[in-house]
């Protein structure tokens, strides 16, 4: 018969074992970083409100520079580029992006989500384009089946 001690040891380093492999698979997505369009509405706040419980930052850029030049510098995990950005165009940063980073994933946000623009995102491999206005469940279904695909990380379950 083993003591109590012994269960416990037992106990504890099975346990150990499941929270030492929990923080390995989430260690690999330690520091989630988005990088999305500015905005003159409450967009940022609301995409903040899905991000920060799960710890995850948010980065804002307003030009197509501004996007690459925080790309060079930070690990993005994904871009959300606003077709109706007053400052950029979205279609031509994400062709910009997709010069240097081709595997980055972007999700494009329009309000005229018509066939010419769906045909545009397709060819420059845009993993979603989300009709606005957004409605922020259906973003955070976005990320999480871009986060499982791409990252094997369900942290926007």
């Amino acid at each position: 018969m083993r003591s109590y001690d012994e269960v416990i040891g037992t106990t504890f380093a099975h346990n150990h074992w499941e929270v030492t492999d929990m923080v390995t698979n989430l260690s690999k997505l330690e520091e989630v970083t988005l990088l999305a369009s500015g905005a003159n509405w409450a967009w940022q706040q609301a995409v903040r409100n899905i991000l920060q419980p799960r710890g995850v930052n948010l980065l804002v850029a307003e030009e197509p520079s501004e996007f690459i030049h925080i790309i060079e510098r930070k690990r993005i995990h994904t871009t959300i580029v606003d077709m109706d950005s007053e400052t950029s165009n979205a279609l031509t940063t994400i062709k910009i992006i997709r010069m240097d980073y081709p595997r980055l994933p972007c999700i494009l946000l329009t309000s005229a989500a018509n066939e010419d623009v769906l045909g545009k995102a397709l060819q420059l491999d845009v993993f979603g384009v989300i009709d606005k206005p957004v409605d922020m469940a259906l973003l955070q279904r976005v990320l999480n089946r871009l986060f499982l695909k791409k990252y094997n990380s369900n942290i926007f379950a």
